[in-house]
């Protein structure tokens, strides 16, 4: 992952015509700090390692996840933390990146364990966090009850309140609205910017984008992966006029009434919020086939995800695992845009696969940049002591995105290079030059 993000930063700033002193400048990180935490526990005390990697801060504060996991690593997090570099400065938000995690399994700590873990994290962090230094988030195994536990050990140790220090919290402890659905909603504010701009070129190879084009159609997607990203992206893109038609969670997925017409295979549109419902109530997706306002067990049939990746829709959205599409299926996806909601889905040798095969990709550090940017969003509304409605909260994210898949869109023009290399011109150009 490391070695891969700092190649395409370092072939962002070649095309750029930046030295390969500026470059390199620009991959080391500011810092990579590691500590050793210890916690009491029924069998006695035990210690876990931690680090924090500070990126870069040249646009502002650090901005990153912290994240629990038994693969943690110095590697990991200081990948992660040039990723969000890049991320923030694509969205054109004035923050930089980190990242930052613990080394252990949450399952094997209890509650009360876990909170006291928290607080020893952060206690141990306390001279290099803060509002205007580095705000963390939550990220994997972490979620807003630990950032609650988080800020309320940094406002102990700071002796007074700071409710800038860490996003993510709930809401009623001054978190944002939106924050829930802000990935998802994101990513479909980020398709529907490039769909006018990707159409026009679309529409000369594909019968249905000139369907869609002249307002006949619409335009049928699959959703890989049914968890918080997947859900509400399937969900938003509905409510916005595409018809979602296939959806998968780690078991598998599921299509409804396959059919055969004119254009080949068709799947009749789920209703994706009777879909989850039905899916919370017996435990999995198969036989969740819900459309129009009813749920068949009958009327549709269990795909595996890697099936889901190769149907015949016009846009593919892998929101769950990274490299799932390889160059051993990219020249089985049909789909004619695939959107990155996960962080990498696609592995680097699929890519020049795709592109020759004139499919286009969003890439991820475009496409899922909604959540970091109504994380800034809750940093802005705790420094001003403010609180956005929720349709504010998503006007603004929707105006800053906008822009910033159109910035995104330029460059590729402009430099003649894919989507995923234009989003990385456009990070690097504004992590050299604040300003520009």
């Amino acid at each position: 992952m490391l070695e891969t993000a700092r190649n395409i930063v370092q072939e962002a700033g070649k095309k750029l015509g930046y030295s390969a002193q500026v470059i390199d400048t620009l991959l080391q990180p500011n810092r990579v700090i590691e500590v050793k935490v210890s916690i009491p526990t029924k069998t006695g005390e035990r210690v876990f390692t931690g680090y924090r990697s500070q990126h870069n801060n040249r646009r502002g504060p650090y901005k990153g996840g912290i994240r629990f996991h038994p693969q943690v690593s110095r590697e990991e997090v200081l990948a992660l933390s040039t990723l969000m570099s890049i991320k923030c400065a694509v969205a054109g938000i004035p923050f930089g990146g980190a990242k930052g995690g613990i080394i252990v399994d949450p399952k094997e700590l209890s509650k009360k364990e876990l909170e006291q873990l928290s607080r020893s994290y952060v206690r141990a962090l306390f001279p290099v966090i803060g509002p205007r230094v580095d705000v963390p988030a939550p990220d994997v195994n972490t979620n807003p009850l630990i950032m609650q536990w988080m800020l309320d050990e940094y406002e102990k140790l700071a002796g007074q309140a700071a409710p800038a220090t860490f996003t993510g919290k709930p809401v009623e402890k001054g978190g944002s609205l939106g924050r829930t659905e802000a990935t998802g909603r994101g990513g479909v504010i980020v398709l529907k910017a490039l769909l006018s701009k990707l159409g026009k070129e679309l529409k000369n190879k594909n019968p249905t984008f000139t369907k869609v084009m002249a307002g006949n159609a619409k335009l049928t997607v699959a959703v890989q992966g049914f968890g918080n990203v997947g859900y509400y992206f399937a969900k938003i893109a509905v409510e916005e006029g595409f018809d979602v038609v296939a959806v998968s969670d780690s078991k598998g997925g599921i299509v409804k009434n396959a059919k055969l017409n004119n254009a080949g295979k068709h799947f009749e549109p789920l209703d994706i919020p009777l879909v989850m419902g039905c899916k919370k109530k017996q435990g999995t997706l198969a036989g969740c086939y819900c459309s129009g306002g009813v749920c068949d067990i009958n009327e549709g049939k269990v795909i595996t995800n890697e099936q889901l990746l190769e149907l015949p829709v016009d846009i593919l959205v892998p929101a769950a695992l990274e490299n799932v599409i390889t160059e051993k299926n990219a020249h089985k996806i049909q789909a004619k845009i695939v959107v990155e909601m996960a962080n990498g889905p696609i592995a680097k040798e699929a890519y020049p696969i795709l592109q020759k095969r004139g499919i286009y990709v969003i890439p991820d550090v475009l496409a899922n940049a909604g959540g970091v940017v109504v994380s800034y969003f809750e940093w802005v509304q705790g420094m001003k002591g403010t609180v956005w409605s929720e349709a504010k909260v998503n006007k603004k994210m929707q105006d800053l995105l906008e822009e910033s898949a159109l910035a995104v869109w330029e460059q590729a023009k402009k430099s003649h290079v894919s989507l995923k290399e234009a989003a990385f011109m456009v990070a690097v150009r504004r992590l050299v030059e604040p300003k520009s």
